[in-house]
């Protein structure tokens, strides 16, 4: 579940074009809700497996709102939901929704970028400046979240499985460590691998430079030569690790929730020392919304507490509203049985609810232009693809 979602940062799929030719122009500003009103219906294009089957929220949404929400799993990767939107987007055409996800990444840098997201009216948006946890509020990739605001969140940390590891894994060096050799897990993506060298040579990802990134490189070359990785895995690590092909790997937080919920495993996630970095999956309009109120109103109500917990119930990924975690709470003491033993399974998990301790470790990604991506990517892909 999930796996295919877009919640893990490998589904990332950069490339090297640039904005020349795309159709770029000048970013809108907020005159673009005058006049503007709810129309009573609105289009959301999310990815699969992000919303309970009976689309519970968005049925609450029409009890409250009146507001019809045709929903629809029509996101299965970043670069290609880019490629299909961007030349309607350019001609000004509408896209066929009002509202969407998608990853923080250079897909969303060029949306930016490109003038094709409709700048939020954060009058409109009281739930969320009231509930958002402040981790959310003012992130590299969309400062002051003047285009997006989060939907979910994951964790970039290890996983390592102690059937086969006779000790406490708590470094990135751990992954380094030659006592290893060839059972150790890494991510292919570029950005994924790129945080880990960075973190381990003490350097906070949204802050390094291109001199940064080849001593990161550097550093990957060395654990690979030395024959430490076993393999540069995509999103195909979970199984792996839990039949000891390999014994510890990079790994996203809501991967191991699951493995060990469903299949009764005990894999181990930690935050390293030197850091994880945390991933958003983020709500936008696009300029050419039809129903851009509507879908600002469904913004919102997704980040009244009562609501974000019942998403977080089923996503079983990180909620952008703290709040949550105590409403579940709630909801385990006066469950019993089989219901009691999940929920309380989820409240305290910290790959669900990160501590304030992890939290701190958390770090944003490189933050990637069109311009410095065609650098970038090439050095890291070097590593994984050799």
């Amino acid at each position: 579940m999930l796996q295919m979602s877009g919640l893990t940062a490998a589904g990332l799929a950069l490339t090297a074009c640039g904005v020349q030719g795309q159709g770029a122009k000048q970013s809108p500003d907020a005159s673009f809700w005058e006049g503007k009103k709810s129309n009573g219906s609105l289009r959301f294009a999310n990815w699969p497996l992000y919303m309970d089957s009976e689309r519970t929220q968005l049925k609450q949404f029409t009890e409250r709102t009146g507001i019809k929400v045709t929903y629809d799993e029509a996101v299965q990767e970043n670069h290609s939901w880019f490629g299909k939107i961007q030349p309607k987007l350019a001609q000004g055409e509408s896209i066929g929704y009002d509202l969407m996800v998608l990853t923080n990444g250079i897909e969303l840098t060029k949306l930016i970028e490109l003038g094709f997201l409709a700048p939020l009216d954060h009058e409109q948006l009281p739930n969320f400046d009231a509930n958002a946890g402040e981790l959310y509020k003012n992130t590299s990739y969309d400062p002051g979240n003047t285009y997006t605001v989060p939907y979910t969140s994951g964790v970039t940390g290890i996983a390592y499985n102690p059937e086969y590891v006779d000790r406490e894994i708590t470094s990135i060096a751990d992954l380094w460590d030659p006592k290893f050799e060839g059972k150790v897990g890494m991510m292919r993506d570029p950005q994924e691998i790129a945080n880990f060298g960075l973190l381990l040579n003490g350097v906070d990802p949204a802050e390094s430079t291109e001199k940064d990134w080849k001593k990161a490189v550097e550093k990957l070359e060395e654990q690979r030569d030395k024959g430490i990785v076993r393999r540069y895995y995509e999103q195909d690590y979970i199984q792996p690790l839990t039949n000891g092909d390999v014994w510890m790997s990079m790994a996203w937080s809501g991967d191991v929730y699951q493995q060990n919920a469903e299949e009764g495993t005990n894999l181990k996630f930690v935050v390293p020392e030197e850091g994880g970095t945390i991933w958003t999956d983020c709500l936008m309009i696009p300029t050419t919304a039809e129903n851009p109120v509507d879908a600002l109103m469904l913004m919102d109500f997704l980040y009244e507490p009562e609501i974000a917990a019942g998403l977080t119930e089923y996503i079983t990924y990180i909620t952008p509203v703290p709040e949550a975690q105590e409403i579940l709470k709630e909801k385990a003491a006066e469950a019993s049985g089989k219901e009691k033993k999940e929920l309380d399974g989820l409240v305290d998990s910290p790959l669900v609810f990160p501590s304030e301790k992890d939290y701190a470790r958390l770090h944003n990604y490189v933050p990637l232009t069109t311009d410095n991506e065609k650098s970038f990517t090439p050095l890291f892909l070097s590593v994984t693809q050799s």
